[in-house]
């Protein structure tokens, strides 16, 4: 039987940034950006959210909900370096590992109790290591499961530690809304309460049969996942085993709808920027490029192309992308949002090209130099002269990985 921590970091952002600046504590924090601004919430501190703020809802809106809260912009390069530590005390309790997101990870415990002790001591050892390498409080929750050991975190907020016993899943998860199933959102809510299901149990107690007639595959994993097993979804790879990405993407919001080409292009020249850096992490190359462009009134369309040949290069990417804008670009109407996705990813190296072998090479070595004093200092330090422009801050919700979509 195995044994599985879910380890969640407690308000994260918001605690990193009150490490900084210790006049933040006991008050109500808001992570993402300024009140009068486009985006979304990314954190929200505890004394926030007794307003009704949470991640995810607008930021004007939950300036509405708290005007008194104190808005930040955030410093994603501070909430990635103090991942880096949470993990580093991770992977010193179990070498099987699975980051599921900037703040939160899986652990396999199995077979670790001659080193840790049993499971519900082990936790409480990590939990008192996380805090004394980083001074930052988490919650883990420890099951036979991924599943159950993600609800019990969760559980277990703030700052503690839940162990649900082996044989017991069923009956502790029975009372629980059906929306703390990790992929059941609003919608999958909806259509089960119209059916007379709003708790877990609920949920166990129909049969398999009848669940996937209604919802198809996804409701055979929803009668696992009432049992506490890790049934469909994300809960299907082997923690420890990374999966590459199938592509990566970035995008920047306006504050205000614009119409400036010179601001437009320095942009997508910056969210190239961005993406290559993360491809290059990744050691991948891309073969397809694609641009993202949203309009004032939210139509939003999206074009791509495919690459002679694979690539890590930043320059490879730019003219492309930029091609796609110039063509797909009604001049003069306004734009709200622009992303640039790549993908077609491979760890294979590009054909060897005579005419231009030596220069890529100097363009990867730049470019990776560039990397390394990117995580060293700051995102800021290097550009490409095409991207000064387009230079904004990151807004956390569009750096931060993103978790699995809910249903």
């Amino acid at each position: 039987m195995k044994t599985i921590f879910h380890v969640d970091m407690d308000a994260f952002f918001v605690s990193v940034e009150e490490l900084f600046d210790p006049s933040l504590v006991g008050k109500p924090v808001v992570v993402g950006g300024k009140g009068d601004q486009r985006g979304v919430v990314s954190a929200a501190s505890y004394e926030a959210r007794k307003y009704g703020l949470h991640s995810a809802m607008p930021l004007r809106t939950a300036y509405q909900l708290c005007p008194h809260a104190i808005f930040i912009d955030g410093q994603m390069h501070r909430y990635r370096e103090y991942s880096d530590k949470v993990e580093a005390v991770l992977r010193d309790f179990s070498p099987l590992v699975e980051m599921a997101s900037i703040d939160e990870a899986y652990l396999d415990m199995t077979g670790c109790e001659r080193l840790w002790g049993p499971p519900l001591q082990a936790a409480h050892r990590l939990h008192e290591r996380i805090h004394a390498a980083t001074g930052l409080n988490s919650s883990i929750g420890v099951a036979n499961s991924r599943l159950v050991a993600k609800i019990s975190s969760d559980q277990a907020k703030r700052n503690g530690v839940l162990w649900i016993l082996p044989g017991t899943e069923a009956q502790w998860l029975a009372p629980l809304e059906v929306k703390r199933i990790p992929g059941v959102g609003k919608v999958t809510e909806k259509q089960l309460a119209e059916i007379g299901i709003r708790r877990i149990g609920d949920l166990a107690a129909l049969n398999e049969g009848f669940l996937e007639k209604r919802f198809g595959k996804w409701g055979l994993a929803l009668a696992g996942k009432a049992q506490g097993q890790d049934a469909g979804g994300w809960f299907d790879a082997v923690i420890g085993v990374e999966e590459a990405p199938k592509s990566i993407s970035h995008e920047h919001t306006f504050h205000e709808d614009t119409v400036d080409l010179d601001l437009l292009r320095a942009t997508l020249v910056r969210l190239v920027e961005k993406v290559m850096k993360r491809l290059r992490e990744h050691r991948l190359h891309a073969r397809t490029v694609q641009l993202k462009l949203r309009f004032a009134g939210f139509e939003t369309i999206t074009r791509a192309k495919s690459l002679g040949d694979s690539t890590d290069i930043d320059r490879d990417v730019v003219e492309p992308i930029l091609g796609l804008f110039t063509h797909n670009w009604p001049a003069g109407r306004p734009v709200r949002l622009l992303g640039v996705q790549v993908s077609q990813l491979t760890d294979q190296l590009p054909h060897p090209n005579l005419l231009t072998g030596e220069e890529d090479r100097k363009w990867r070595g730049a470019l990776q130099a560039a990397d390394k004093l990117k995580d060293k200092y700051g995102e800021g330090t290097l550009h490409l002269g095409g991207a000064l422009k387009g230079i904004y801050r990151d807004r956390v919700h569009e750096a931060a990985p993103k978790s699995p979509p809910k249903k």
